[in-house]
């Protein structure tokens, strides 16, 4: 039997589900009768997503289906019989895909080269196949707040684009509808939730010892930030949420041109307006 968990982990756990009913909300991202996919990565933050969902599965004013999904992707030494433990003993259906990505990505990527996009491209098809032979109608990924505030500078610094990663999207090919439920969720009080659930984590070894990656130097450039400015990274994505296109330089999303049609006239001056002296 499970020991019954800390009053410290009962109102962290009722933050985290508060946050994340919170972002469910905000965004539509579960209708009622969804069949959602929480794809589990054995990382800290799938498994907060899944009991999360579970959760407020209980309680929602809405009926869905859960269903826990891993990619086996055939690294060398993977503990493949950790998830299906973990789930059985759960009780939520699951299911394993096995797929040989690591070997794909080890013989593309040239050596020194960050495995992470060719990698996250194999995985999202693979996932995308699954979603569409079974009727899943939302796949739900456990990325949260600062994945998204990385991910934004991300492309800021190295690709010369404005973007995130949206809470809610529809894939390329108009198919799959993508959630993010912990959009909301600071990774600091993931990390705190794993450990008082002691979830059996799996490393990444495919790419977990690429320190020169981008995405980890962003991370440390928040952190840094973070300890100087406490709150500047919840600030940063509450800007995300707070747009005005007006005040940024894209014509594809504001009529700059058409600001002249727009002009009211000027109202002529109290003076002006007098008839001229006899």
């Amino acid at each position: 039997m499970r020991p019954k968990p800390s009053r410290t982990l009962q109102r962290l756990a009722a933050q985290l589900r508060g946050s994340v009913g919170k972002a469910i909300a905000d965004y539509g991202m579960i209708a009622d009768r969804d069949r959602v996919m929480v794809c589990m990565s054995g990382g800290k933050d799938s498994y907060t997503l899944l009991d999360m969902l579970l959760s407020l599965q209980r309680s929602a004013p809405v009926s869905f289906d859960l269903i826990a999904v891993n990619l086996d992707q055939k690294q060398p030494g993977f503990p493949a019989q950790v998830l299906p433990q973990y789930l059985q003993g759960l009780g939520v259906p699951w299911h394993v895909i096995e797929q040989d990505t690591y070997s794909v990505v080890k013989r593309v990527v040239p050596q020194g080269r960050t495995l992470c996009g060719l990698c996250s491209r194999l995985r999202r098809g693979a996932l995308y196949r699954f979603a569409a032979e079974n009727g899943i109608s939302k796949i739900a990924l456990g990325h949260h707040r600062d994945d998204i505030v990385e991910t934004l500078f991300l492309n800021l610094f190295f690709g010369g684009r404005l973007k995130a990663m949206a809470p809610k999207l529809l894939s390329d090919d108009g198919r799959h509808v993508v959630i993010r439920p912990l959009a909301y969720v600071a990774e600091r009080d993931i990390e705190r939730y794993a450990r008082g659930r002691a979830f059996p984590l799996i490393p990444c070894r495919l790419c977990g010892s690429q320190d020169h990656m981008q995405r980890l130097a962003v991370k440390k450039m928040l952190a840094d930030w973070e300890r100087e400015f406490p709150g500047r990274t919840e600030s940063i994505f509450s800007a995300l949420r707070n747009v005005e296109p007006e005040h940024l330089a894209d014509t594809r999303h504001f009529d700059f041109a058409g600001l002249d049609g727009r002009r009211v006239a000027p109202i002529a001056p109290r003076d002006a307006c007098r008839a001229p002296a006899a």
